[in-house]
């Protein structure tokens, strides 16, 4: 196991990792520390606090991301649903140009 010290809000913290993690950990730790000084740059927050508010941050930023998936997903889906109901438009219309082909050869 590796160890690295990330630091977040100037505060230094011993973090344990697999082996080749570290530098993973720290643009982590980096995302963390940049929420962690927007919120302490507007107050001044416990660190217990910080968390819950950094913690926030990230979730609605993850929810946010997950709902622009969520959304672009099911456009895909209606973009598929609208693909294939062309193409059973188009086979209903090559269906009927035959059977009225087939009636002006008849006449």
């Amino acid at each position: 196991m590796a160890q690295v010290t990330i630091t977040i809000n100037s505060r230094e913290y011993a973090i344990v990792c697999e082996d080749g993690q570290e530098s993973r950990i720290i643009k982590l730790s980096q995302v963390l520390d940049e929420k962690a000084k927007q919120i302490g740059g507007t107050t001044q927050v416990n660190e217990g606090m910080l968390l819950a508010m950094v913690g926030l941050l990230l979730a609605d930023e993850l929810t946010e991301t997950k709902k622009k998936l969520e959304t672009s997903s099911q456009s895909e889906k209606e973009t598929e649903l609208l693909k294939e109901q062309d193409k059973l438009v188009a086979e209903e219309i090559n269906s009927l140009t035959k059977k009225i082909n087939s009636i002006v050869n008849s006449l």
